[in-house]
């Protein structure tokens, strides 16, 4: 039996137990590095912006065209030589010498918005032609992607004074390996005629090109050639894994068409909305002069306002102001680009018996496109005639629109602005260090008036080369600034997007999100960092405080947020470490019973490296990724955070509400993990 004395004792020992556990679990920054106190408490919450991260999309890189937009052909109109002739044709090239087969431009076309055709003249015939024939082949843009067992569509438009014989067909990069082939034979094809049929492939080749050929004399036009792969997302024309990349950021928006690539080098080559829509063959295209390449505009504003609606994200059009980048259109003579935009509206979200409504309606879609945001122009406030440009603009919008918001060039993060705006723009292109500490940039801005719109953010130079662990860390911190001031500013997105690896260095932008070439892709560190932030739309931003004796290099926040996958309510807390020593941080809530979190079912995911300069490539496309394990709850509860790192922890919570207060003596509970 025991005594009383003894019970005395187990019992003086478990209070002393009790309290010496007490203490530890109500830290200081005395015993640990960095201590975040988050506030859980019912009127500490804020409720983030729905769209608050998402993409901008510029034709940049080839991102568009030779990139998401799947056609393979590259200047399959033959328009990219130019409105003369003879022209240019590349990247066509010709099948034969020049004994055998002469071919040259002429405005011989049957589309009056894109007179130019390609007359190709053969003097040989099955004689004297050499085997297989001779022709022209296009490899598309640095080589198509053909897969053995899927199957690609080919159109194109063709005319000849005589019966005709041709052969399409894929090849290898040097026309020694048939990957498809079929022929085009006609008595009559005096007038222009389409011909369209599929190719099925028999062989993968990641380099192959597109060839017409013929052994018959004669001469025989060509003009819109297409081909397209047709496994195309929902068989709208973009490439899948791509679009996939850009899905899985959960995007709450994507601007476009960007950028630099809407105001032109001329304006003459600046985006004009409604030389992009209609049937493709009838689109004129125009020279990105801004990025020295040749676009189709396939990839236009219906399949960018597609596009917007497939990744479920809100679009955000941007179009001209009335410059480009050496031009200017005078404040008088803006009437005209006025009017232009407001038919650009219109087409996206007017009835569909409207005159551009009924356009969208014809292209496919009927219903209105959910256009709520449009930007005047791109980086333009320093232009002198920019704020009476935009003041007409602003006008005859909210006058036949309300409800669409208004985002202005001009920067209205510290001083205020001098005209109507819903949103201002804000541009950030700098080195690692400025950027995390740019993190703090809008902690001071007005909660009144225009919110900001982060439409371009990225670290460059030489501390970002094609994209590494440092750009992407000191993003993270500028990002989660953002977050703590959601308040004031109601979106964000990296640029640029995409990079065709192909693409030459003095005619692109480094460093991207994506990278890709005719058949694969990865992410940049950047890429899988946006990841990171991808639950942070429409979520509940909690009031947290971090205390360091290293705050130049550390920054966190705490969110709650449903996941859509299991429908289960996680409180995420993201900690960015720029530093290069470990950090050991306790993590204290306040007004959070922490016997709701399901220690079993919570998880940390990690973004780090052995070099801040590592970066990913095609043949190491994750070297550089989130690394997600288990969170083990440890017995001091507290948290090593790596050197030069971005961490998160997913705590599960089985509770709808994330404020659990002590209904007994309404205190709220307190205690760190």
């Amino acid at each position: 039996m025991v005594s009383s004395n003894v019970i005395v004792q187990v019992l003086i020992l478990g209070l002393l137990i009790g309290f010496r556990s007490f203490i530890q679990c109500t830290p200081t920054l005395s015993d640990t590095n960095a201590l975040l106190l988050v506030n859980a408490s019912q009127g500490s919450t804020k409720k983030m912006p729905e769209n608050l991260f998402g993409v901008s999309f510029e034709e940049i890189n080839n991102a568009g065209a030779g990139g998401l937009w799947a056609e393979l052909v590259s200047n399959r109109g033959f328009e990219a030589g130019g409105l003369h002739s003879p022209a240019l044709i590349e990247p066509w090239s010709v099948i034969g010498d020049y004994s055998l087969v002469r071919v040259v431009t002429d405005f011989s076309s049957c589309f009056k918005r894109n007179p130019v055709a390609l007359r190709m003249e053969v003097l040989c015939d099955s004689n004297a032609c050499p085997a297989g024939g001779v022709g022209i082949y296009n490899p598309g843009y640095w080589g198509m992607n053909i897969e053995k067992g899927k199957t690609y569509k080919i159109v194109l438009y063709i005319r000849s004074l005589d019966s005709i014989n041709v052969t399409v067909s894929l090849t290898n990069s040097t026309g020694g390996q048939t990957l498809a082939a079929t022929s085009i034979i006609a008595t009559d094809v005096s007038n222009w005629t389409k011909v369209e049929t599929v190719l099925k492939a028999n062989a993968t080749n990641h380099n192959s090109r597109l060839e017409l050929k013929t052994l018959r004399k004669g001469t025989i036009w060509f003009d819109q050639v297409s081909l397209m792969p047709m496994d195309t997302y929902k068989g709208h024309g973009f490439r899948n894994d791509l679009f996939k990349m850009v899905a899985d950021l959960k995007p709450g928006f994507i601007r476009f068409p960007g950028g630099s690539f809407a105001e032109g080098k001329s304006l003459l080559n600046a985006y004009w909305w409604k030389d992009t829509v209609g049937p493709w063959e009838e689109r004129p295209g125009h020279m990105d002069d801004v990025w020295a390449y040749w676009t189709d505009d396939g990839l236009g504003y219906f399949e960018f306002l597609q596009l917007a609606e497939d990744l479920n994200a809100t679009p955000i059009w941007v179009f001209n102001s009335g410059f480009s980048q050496e031009q200017a259109v005078d404040p008088f003579n803006i009437k005209p680009l006025v009017q232009d935009a407001l038919d650009g509206i219109e087409f996206a979200r007017g009835d569909p018996n409207s005159t551009w409504g009924s356009l969208r309606a014809d292209m496919g879609h009927p219903e209105p496109f959910n256009l709520k945001h449009v930007a005047i122009g791109n980086q333009d406030c320093w232009r002198g005639n920019y704020r009476e440009n935009y003041r007409k603009f602003y006008a005859a919008i909210k006058k036949d629109y309300p409800d669409i918001k208004v985002i202005t060039n001009c920067d209205g993060s510290s001083t205020k602005l001098d005209h109507p705006a819903d949103l201002y723009d804000y541009h950030l292109y700098t080195g690692a260090n400025t950027m995390f500490s740019m993190g703090h940039t809008f902690d001071l801005a007005s909660s009144t008036g225009p919110k900001a719109f982060v439409s371009e953010y990225a670290v460059t130079w030489n501390d970002a080369r094609l994209g590494n662990l440092l750009a992407a860390l000191a993003q993270a911190g500028f990002l989660i600034g953002i977050e703590k001031n959601c308040d004031v500013v109601d979106m964000a997105s990296n640029a640029p997007l995409f990079l065709n690896f192909n693409t030459p260095g003095n005619k692109g932008f480094r460093p991207d999100a994506i990278v890709f070439d005719s058949y694969q892709t990865y992410g940049t560190p950047s890429y899988w960092m946006q990841q990171f932030f991808s639950m942070s739309n429409g979520a509940t931003l909690l009031d947290s405080t971090l205390q360091t004796d290293t705050p130049s290099s550390l920054m966190a926040s705490a969110i709650w947020f449903q996941n859509p996958v299991d429908d289960k309510k996680y409180l995420r807390v993201k900690v960015v470490n720029y530093g290069s020593n470990k950090v050991n941080l306790k993590i204290t809530f306040k007004g959070f019973d922490p016997r709701l979190i399901n220690y079993s079912k919570s998880s940390t995911a990690v973004l780090s490296s052995t070099n801040v300069k590592d970066e990913n490539s095609f043949q190491n496309p994750t070297k550089v990724s989130p690394v997600k394990s288990l969170f083990n709850k440890s017995k001091d509860i507290s948290v090593t955070v790596s050197p030069n790192s971005l961490s998160s922890l997913d705590l599960q919570i089985s509770s709808q509400n994330i404020a659990q207060i002590d209904t007994n003596s309404d205190v709220s509970y307190a205690s760190s993990i």
